[in-house]
């Protein structure tokens, strides 16, 4: 008999008894092994923290901190008391701040502090190391040191979102306004538009396509951005400025040649034709590296951007990039270099729900035809070019 005749008189039931086999062995295997438990003494691991750090003397002095925790130790502390002052004051709590309650384990001993857990994730957003690699200095395991970072993630964006990720308000946009124009020049001017590409490692390949790089370039981030919601939806704050002797209504932001010529945009020039154009061709785009340089300094201070990421979610990705830059916001803030502090308390603006659909749909459309408006883009180039052109010779 042929082999073809053996392989066709095999059956499913055949696979079967082999597949329940192969469950059965490894059952076995499975039940002979035996998970070695492993006594972590977070008691001296937290000790020893408190004197490197944390003490009346510390082993470490301040130099170190701030470059270990990327910050002064008096905003680290006051990072760490926040959260627990949420934890004394607020009852139901959410699973998030829920895990930084100190309570005994089975075996009765206290589990991890407040400070030991934040520790943990400082390190691993600082320097872009695996959860694993915090075991023997913290005496943390990876699954604890992972869940640590995903629910301060979830602390700091709750916490800190409203004052130092919240939206520009019309004093902040004047402050914006007054501050491109004394250092670059530029009235108007709300900042730099630009994409920073971050690895993720661990994407599902039915996701390669969506969030591949070639798929997410500026265009496709632009189209998916919510930089733009508040203004066609007529809750954006409208603060005119002049350019020129010319009043313009809204203001805009530095673009480079791939995106599109809508009003918010201001682009330079592929090949500047005239010295006019080349002295404005040169202040946008020396303007322009400040977006590239925020990248990179947020990138240099927290590796685990700057590293191929390796959660498996989207919103965990999200929550990361909220928080470094939340935690950027807070530094800049401490070190006194921030561009205004932040006064009376923010509300975020509402949509005006005395509209009726249509009438919110007829706005928003009116709005985006704004936006994509390519003769107010070239009026506002023009102008420009003209005013850069009369510093220039005032200057020179």
């Amino acid at each position: 008999m042929s082999d073809s005749s053996n392989y066709s008189n095999m059956s499913d039931l055949d696979d079967i008894e082999d597949i329940e086999l192969v469950m059965q062995l490894n059952k076995g295997e499975s039940s002979r092994r035996s998970c070695k438990a492993i006594n972590r003494e977070r008691d001296v691991a937290e000790a020893r923290l408190l004197a490197d750090y944390f003490g009346p003397s510390p082993k470490y002095p301040d130099y170190y901190f701030r470059r270990r925790y990327r910050m002064n130790r008096s905003l680290f502390l006051e990072i760490v008391q926040g959260i627990e002052k949420y934890i004394e004051t607020h009852y139901p709590l959410p699973a998030h701040f829920d895990f930084f309650v100190v309570r005994p384990d089975c075996t009765g001993l206290m589990g991890f502090s407040v400070i030991m857990k934040c520790t943990s994730v400082i390190r691993q957003l600082a320097y872009g190391t695996s959860p694993d690699a915090l075991d023997e200095y913290l005496q943390m395991g990876e699954h604890c040191a992972r869940d640590c970072l995903d629910y301060f993630n979830m602390c700091i964006i709750d916490l800190f979102t409203p004052e130092f990720l919240r939206k520009p308000d019309v004093n902040d946009v004047r402050k914006l306004y007054d501050a491109h124009n004394r250092i670059h020049g530029l009235p108007g001017m709300l900042g730099s538009i630009d994409c920073m590409h971050w690895e993720w490692i661990n994407c599902p390949k039915a996701w390669h396509g969506q969030f591949g790089r070639g798929a997410n370039n500026n265009l496709t981030v632009l189209n998916h951005s919510l930089l733009f919601d508040d203004l066609l939806d007529d809750i954006a704050p409208v603060v005119p400025f002049e350019v020129n002797e010319v009043t313009f209504e809204k203001g805009y932001y530095l673009a480079d040649g791939i995106c599109p010529q809508w009003a918010a945009f201001v682009k330079s020039f592929t090949v500047a034709r005239d010295e006019r154009n080349a002295v404005f061709k040169c202040r946008q785009e020396s303007a322009r590296k400040d977006v590239e340089r925020a990248f990179g300094v947020l990138q240099g201070r927290w590796h685990i951007i700057a590293q191929p990421a390796r959660a498996w979610t989207v919103n965990k990705l999200r929550r990361i990039m909220y928080t470094c830059i939340i935690l950027h916001n807070m530094i800049l803030k401490n070190q006194k270099f921030a561009l205004y502090d932040l006064g009376d308390t923010y509300i975020c603006p509402r949509v005006n729900l005395a509209r009726t659909w249509i009438e919110r749909c007829e706005v928003q459309r009116k709005q985006a035809k704004e936006l994509r408006d390519k003769q107010t883009h070239a009026k506002l180039q023009r102008n420009l070019i003209e005013h850069v052109w009369q510093q220039h010779l005032l200057n020179n």
